[in-house]
């Protein structure tokens, strides 16, 4: 049986990356893998892809009951494909909190508190003496550049790092050029509807009782989304009356200074307030120096729902 290998739903760099390069992994050791993503491409990432001649993984919109499967950067099953929970979980490789994760059976899983999940996977090449083309390389260094926003990040380790210093020589690029230039390239708003702002990189939480949607989206020009603000308070209000949001959080980052403004919506807004200690002005406020969602704004966010 062909084991599949995915990411989370509406895919990042990383979620794209870490599902080609664990495919590659895996076919070097013998095993029959394919890999595939959970939803479209962005702009950043279709950089990325184009940059190196690669093909994006093939959609996946569901899995079926016994299918084998390796989940890479992440293992919350909400987050997961349909069906998953009908799924044989063979393999995890993850770098974010475990939460709402258990399996039938014994498995591999790796997971380790590191900025992205293709600094993990770059050991394992290590680790099994196995060779990281310049594809690979350049998948693994990208998906870096994009879960610590160049290393800006607080999520950023001397791990992630030194990853990269090794990766840019096999694939051949200058760090700061291609870096800077793949995440400009995600980063413009003016071609994306609402919606596409709010679900293109959004990922749900059970935290305690509460259901807890946080989308971020990366800029360089944080007015040019907030100028549109009613229509993506439109947005956002239909998909919490469609799927039962206490909280919807838009974070838009401005990633050449590193801060962030938040847009809260739902019946727990205002935790946000308790989270980051500001005052919403119109549901926004700006946080300074907040641009992580794994390691600044989910842990403040529940913990404030927590204190509750």
């Amino acid at each position: 049986m062909t084991q599949k290998i995915f990411g989370h739903q509406n895919p990042d760099t990383d979620t794209v990356a870490s599902a080609l390069v664990a495919a590659d992994i895996e076919k070097q050791l013998g095993n029959d893998v394919k890999a595939y993503r959970l939803g479209e491409v962005n702009g950043e990432t279709a950089y990325a892809l184009d940059y190196f001649s690669l093909e994006a993984p093939d959609l996946l919109n569901e899995v079926a009951a016994g299918d084998e499967v390796i989940l890479v950067d992440h293992n919350e099953k909400q987050q997961s494909a349909a069906g998953i929970e009908n799924a044989v979980i063979a393999k995890v490789y993850d770098h974010h909190r475990i939460a709402n994760f258990e399996t039938e059976s014994p498995l591999y899983y790796r997971a380790e508190p590191v900025g992205c999940t293709a600094t993990i996977l770059n050991k394992v090449y290590k680790e099994k003496n196995l060779t990281i083309s310049k594809e690979a390389a350049g998948l693994m260094l990208s998906a870096i550049i994009s879960d610590t926003l160049l290393f800006k990040s607080p999520t950023t380790t001397e791990e992630d790092i030194d990853a990269a210093s090794e990766l840019k020589s096999v694939a051949g690029v200058d760090l700061e050029t291609y870096g800077l230039e793949m995440l400009k390239a995600g980063a413009s708003t003016a071609d994306k509807t609402a919606r596409e702002l709010i679900t293109g990189d959004a990922k749900t939480f059970d935290i305690g009782e509460k259901n807890v949607r946080i989308a971020q989206v990366n800029v360089v020009d944080v007015d040019e989304v907030f100028a549109r603000r009613e229509e993506i308070e439109l947005a956002i209000n239909e998909e919490i009356e469609k799927d039962g949001y206490d909280l919807f959080t838009l974070i838009v980052t401005d990633i050449l200074n590193s801060n962030s403004k938040v847009l809260a919506l739902g019946a727990e807004f205002s935790s946000i307030e308790r989270a980051f200690d500001v005052a919403l002005d119109q549901n926004t406020a700006v946080l300074e120096g907040v641009v992580s969602r794994k390691k600044q704004v989910v842990p403040n966010i529940t913990k404030a729902l927590s204190d509750l």
